[in-house]
């Protein structure tokens, strides 16, 4: 097993987290109009902190953003795939820090991937089946990632979800904290968010199957194929998800992740050098203030402005 943990990092997760989760405004220091660096700056100090605070000694980080068109097999399957998510210009503002912060993580030798057609989930998931040799963590709010974890096991290493929003001491999520919380396991996890809906990707579940029904179904380990076999769809609920059967396959297969992305970059085995603090990744960036504008480029620019 390999010596230092793999830390995969949803960028466009921590990227919407940084820009909206945020009290206080960030500013350049530009004196007549200031530009808004909040979700630059934040992005660098929660990845920063996360790290230092939970794990202490730097792992090996990639950043996994979702590609433009990563979602569109999806939603080819289901129209409504994350089709209750704003996108109004306000709501799609962190995007526009997205070149600032890709070349944040390049001056720092951090090593990043986005693939045009695949979404991060795919893209970890794909990473994470090629490392079962190592100690992998998952730095993401996103519960679907639950499907992905495991306990130490032959030739196998643990994988966590790292989720810093939530309390220090229940931020390192795996297999147990899983059954704890949802009773199934994280074999079960699309199964079982098939059958009660999952809010955040406009996945409605079978109506009237809450988390509670939705584990009872599943327990003893049954998968969602085992049901129709198994005597427990019975009365009003069992109709449901008789009547809900092509819809639920459907929903599960959009749940799950895919291990085949073919990846633009593969993990070196070797830890990331720690990042300074956040104000010195945006001084190198050379974000604090703009460049001067020399009074020709201002006199050409104010010629433009007459036309």
């Amino acid at each position: 097993m390999t010596g230092v943990p793999l830390l995969l990092i949803d960028g466009h997760n921590l990227l919407f987290r940084a820009c909206f989760g945020t009290p206080a405004q960030i500013l350049s220091r530009d004196a007549r109009d200031p530009r808004d660096l909040t979700t630059q700056f934040m992005f660098f100090a929660l990845l920063r902190k996360g790290i230092n605070d939970e794990l202490g000694d730097w792992p090996e980080v990639i950043v996994v953003f979702d590609g433009e068109h990563g979602s569109a097999d999806r939603k080819d399957a289901d129209p409504a795939y994350k089709a209750t998510r704003p996108d109004t210009p306000d709501a799609l503002r962190p995007l526009l820090a997205l070149p600032d912060i890709k070349a944040g993580l390049d001056l720092h030798e951090i090593a990043w991937i986005e693939i045009e057609d695949a979404e991060a989930d795919d893209v970890i998931a794909t990473l994470v089946a090629a490392s079962a040799g190592r100690e992998v963590l998952i730095g993401s709010m996103d519960q679907d990632f639950y499907q992905l974890l495991r306990d130490p096991d032959v030739g196998q290493a643990p994988v966590r979800v790292l989720n810093t929003a939530m309390r220090p001491g229940a931020r390192l999520i795996g297999p147990a904290e899983v059954t704890a919380r949802y009773r199934v396991t994280p074999g079960q996890y699309a199964d079982f968010r098939a059958l009660c809906g999952d809010v955040s990707d406009n996945i409605p579940g079978v109506s009237g199957i809450g988390v509670k029904t939705a584990a009872a179904l599943l327990s003893d380990g049954l998968a969602l194929d085992d049901l129709p076999a198994s005597g427990r769809l019975s009365g009003s609920k069992g109709a449901a998800i008789t009547a809900a059967w092509p819809d639920l396959l459907t929903w599960r297969s959009m749940i799950r992740m895919r291990t085949d992305v073919p990846l633009t970059v593969q993990p070196a085995g070797t830890p990331t050098v720690p990042l300074p603090i956040p104000g010195e990744v945006i001084s190198r960036l050379g974000l604090w203030r703009r460049p001067a504008v020399t009074q020709a480029a201002a006199s050409l620019a104010s010629q433009d402005a007459l036309w």
